[in-house]
């Protein structure tokens, strides 16, 4: 590991991985106050820091067949929602950080996303392929709601026409309708709202900073309300846990307006699981040990999967069993399978100076709306 000084930040290389000007605040802005106050949570109990990193590049591949895309944007790294099961944890293991409470309070901003991504999108090579936010940590966390980097990278897709797909847990998402909607016009998008309980108790639980259910489920009728294309996500399916909800979300998805839906099951890759099992134990001791045994039953006796194909589904009869549930409730209420956007509109990617780009500033909605 070397570190190096240079008077504004530091810069750390760890396992090749290379972290350029990355700047801890003594004091980080407060996600808790301001215009957007009305989406968030309660304040985490945890003291958050907050290190503002100037990247180096924005665009990551991806090359899992696991996943429906080949290009991602991650703004943020760590996420302040604090799901016990979040696959992401383990990536905070390579910048010499912890998977537990470091995950979920040392907080990682990539200022010059926006700068990055206009600069990618600039290229000659570069020909409109579909982004996905994010790939790792939640873009909607409550960060967002200072630093607007995801809402700054949106409107880069707007202004070089470029499609994207989202996927969030975060209300603040609606503070943004009129950006999406424009950029579905213009083209493509997909967003999925990512609930795993129908209740608000049971997802605090789990989920301790990430906004409930119910308001997850308000942010699907006011993306559709606003022409947005919008799916609910059932993620993860934690077997002999949250399986018995799935016709609940379902159902209230469709109400609310949801067009498709799709599940994954849970995944605990490297330190998740102990962190998940601890926190599983700590807050339902008394399910803890049938839930641990169910995931075993999906997993052919192991607690994880690392196969591609495999990782995000399950295995058995039990397995079989959920699956058949999800299938008939989507059918019940007319949700189909989501669709990835499309990088062969023959309107292709639009260069600066083509046309003249809209612009949402998104400063619409305020506490007092």
């Amino acid at each position: 590991m070397v570190w190096c000084g240079n008077g504004l930040g530091r810069e750390r290389l760890v396992s090749g991985l290379r972290l350029v000007m990355i700047r801890k605040l003594d004091n980080p802005p407060n996600p808790f106050r301001s215009q957007h106050v009305e989406y968030l949570a309660d304040v985490p109990e945890a003291r958050v820091e907050v290190y503002e990193e100037q990247a180096r590049s924005i665009l990551s591949h991806n090359d899992s067949p696991d996943l429906p895309f080949d290009w991602s944007v991650n703004p943020y790294r760590g996420c302040q929602h604090a799901c016990a099961y979040c696959y992401a944890r383990p990536y905070h293991e390579y910048l010499d950080l912890g998977a537990g409470t470091d995950f979920d309070t040392k907080l990682f901003v990539k200022v010059n996303a926006p700068e990055l991504l206009r600069r990618a999108l600039s290229a000659p090579k570069w020909r409109g392929e579909p982004i996905e936010f994010s790939g790792v940590t939640d873009c909607y966390q409550p960060l967002e709601a200072v630093y607007e980097v995801t809402q700054q990278c949106l409107q880069v897709c707007l202004d070089f026409r470029n499609p994207a797909a989202i996927i969030t847990r975060g209300y603040l998402i609606v503070r943004d309708a009129a950006l999406l909607a424009a950029l579905h016009r213009e083209a493509g998008l997909s967003v999925m709202l990512s609930i795993a309980f129908a209740d608000d108790a049971t997802a605090r639980l789990l989920e301790p900073h990430a906004p409930p259910p119910s308001r997850r489920f308000e942010a699907i009728r006011r993306l559709r309300e606003a022409g947005v294309p919008v799916g609910v996500m059932l993620a993860p399916i934690i077997p002999g846990l949250n399986d018995r909800d799935i016709p609940r979300i379902l159902q209230q998805a469709a109400e609310c307006g949801a067009q498709t839906a799709s599940c994954t099951a849970l995944r605990l890759p490297g330190s998740v699981e102990s962190v998940f099992l601890g926190r599983l134990r700590d807050v339902l001791p008394l399910q803890a040990g049938r839930i641990e045994s169910r995931i075993r039953e999906i997993r052919g006796g192991k607690l994880n999967e690392t196969r591609p194909g495999k990782r995000m589904t399950g295995e058995g009869v039990y397995w079989e069993a959920i699956m058949q549930q999800f299938r008939i409730h989507c059918a019940r209420h007319g949700l189909g399978r989501p669709s990835f956007p499309s990088a062969n509109d023959p309107r292709g990617v639009r260069r600066p100076g083509q046309q003249l780009s809209l612009s949402f500033e998104g400063k619409e909605e305020d506490a007092a709306s």
